[in-house]
């Protein structure tokens, strides 16, 4: 796949080839949780995938699609964590040399899973990461596999929600949530390909909400300035090629808040028995708030990651 936007095509070849190396990710419910909503919700655990989140589809599609030559070259990303931990499992799959490019105020146990795979680790100010990252890139000649706008990337993502519609069978909405857009393009395409009446909804922060913006004017609306939300994996800007695919797509985003986002998550903890990330959280909390629309609804929901500190419970 070329640098085009991938189709569906692209994300069945990255379920094939991601197979052996990511978990089929389970799908959970909750009685109580459907009762409240009036509504089905079934709930995709990639909270439950290698690395701890979805990000490890994107990166394994990514690195196996590039030739023994490229791979031996290394590969290089900047990322504030999942990405960085997905891309480093992914890298050490075929053996290729990983550096990681993190801001110096990620996470410390997304750090330590970083190391634990055994890539190399370079710190920056976050405000620093893509230019120290294109120096690397240039200094190593390694591959760029971008956090969120690289199409096998992209495609690779997309194998949730392939994976969600096989398990549970036609829906009425889905929603993911959205920070520079991959986790949602990807299931944009596979969606709007399979169950094209299906609603795709995505699940962002308010204090992170340029993606809401750009799909409300239409136009690519800059990230928000120094975002102050526990969503640490939604921070991003989204992308361009993401940003295509989800006007193409009729995506509409849900913006929450953050004790919106905080309840959701103490509820997946607390009555679901399983550890998400706020950035998860933020996928619940936009079901809740979009409950009028979704009633009587089947809705598939993506659970994104369960890499936390739980400092957010504080």
């Amino acid at each position: 796949m070329s640098g085009r936007p991938p189709t569906i095509e692209d994300v069945r070849a990255a379920a094939r080839r991601i197979a052996p190396h990511v978990h089929r990710t389970p799908v959970a419910t909750s009685a109580t949780l459907d009762r409240e909503l009036g509504a089905r919700i079934f709930f995709k655990c990639e909270n439950l995938q290698k690395v701890g989140a979805f990000k490890a589809r994107g990166a394994v599609n990514a690195v196996l699609s590039l030739d023994d030559r490229e791979a031996a070259r290394g590969v290089i990303t900047h990322s504030s964590g999942n990405h960085a931990q997905a891309l480093a499992y992914a890298a050490g799959l075929c053996g290729a040399p990983c550096t990681i490019v993190m801001p110096d105020s990620a996470s410390s146990i997304k750090v330590e899973a970083v190391r634990a795979y055994g890539a190399r680790i370079v710190f920056c100010k976050r405000a620093e990461r893509e230019s120290v990252c294109e120096r690397l890139r240039r200094e190593q000649d390694s591959i760029l596999i971008h956090p969120f706008e690289h199409p096998p990337l992209i495609a690779g993502q997309g194998t949730a929600a392939l994976e969600l519609l096989e398990q549970v069978g036609p829906l009425d909405a889905v929603v993911a949530p959205v920070g520079g857009g991959g986790l949602l393009a990807g299931t944009a395409v596979a969606s709007r390909s399979l169950c094209p009446r299906a609603a795709v909804l995505g699940a962002e922060p308010a204090a992170a909400d340029d993606a809401a913006r750009s799909l409300a004017t239409g136009i690519l609306e800059p990230a928000v300035a120094d975002p102050q939300t526990l969503a640490d994996g939604l921070l991003t800007g989204l992308g361009r090629i993401n940003f295509d695919i989800l006007r193409e797509c009729g995506v509409r985003v849900v913006t929450v808040d953050e004790e919106e986002i905080v309840r959701a998550g103490r509820f997946v903890l607390e009555r679901m028995k399983l550890v998400v990330e706020p950035s998860a959280a933020t996928v619940l909390a936009a079901v809740r708030r979009e409950a009028g629309e979704l009633r009587g609804r089947r809705v598939g929901a993506i659970l994104s990651g369960g890499n936390t500190d739980f400092a957010w419970l504080r």
